[in-house]
């Protein structure tokens, strides 16, 4: 069953006990724990975005692993802690774990508001005119990042967000 999660961007899929124990097995008899996928020579931890939607989490890195979420939101930011081939193993912003195939992300710097509404500034400055403000949950194209402030482009309508407002900046 498929239930929609309000407001998260994502839908959450249920799964069997025998799902999960064949993909522990799968895992298991591919070598894909833990030290084994950190072991690949590719930089991690980094930041990238889904960009192909709707775009599944898997438990592991293969199609045929059962899926675990359903993400439908452009540009959600996430945090890529493993690689193994076409596979990336990611976070998102709620902490969840799960596997992606590359073509569904993107090394495009993308954030999530967190905690409220939130203001978007002319300037990187906290007394600087407000742009407009931001509902927690908005996601947006970041750049520019530096001094704890990150320019926040949401479809073409930017201004200057402070960085602890965020999620998708900073030490992946």
């Amino acid at each position: 069953q498929i239930f929609p999660m309000k407001g998260q961007g994502k839908q959450r899929v249920h799964l069997g006990v025998g799902a999960i124990m064949a993909a522990g097995a799968l895992v298991a008899a591919l070598g894909l724990h833990g030290g084994a996928v950190q072991a690949q020579s590719n930089p991690t931890p980094y930041w990238a975005s889904i960009t192909q939607v709707p775009a599944i989490m898997r438990r592991g890195p293969g199609r045929e692993m059962p899926a675990m979420w359903q993400y439908v939101r452009d540009d959600l930011p996430v945090r890529v802690i493993a690689v193994y081939q076409d596979w990336r193993r990611v976070e998102d912003p709620a902490g969840v774990r799960g596997w992606m195939h590359s073509r569904l992300l993107s090394r495009a710097r993308a954030a999530i508001v967190t905690g409220g509404t939130r203001p978007m500034h002319l300037s990187p400055a906290d007394d600087a005119p407000v742009a407009f403000r931001a509902e927690e949950g908005v996601v947006g194209r970041i750049s520019d990042c530096e001094d704890g402030w990150c320019m926040f482009d949401v479809k073409g309508r930017a201004g200057w967000i402070r960085t602890d407002h965020i999620w998708g900046d900073g030490p992946p």
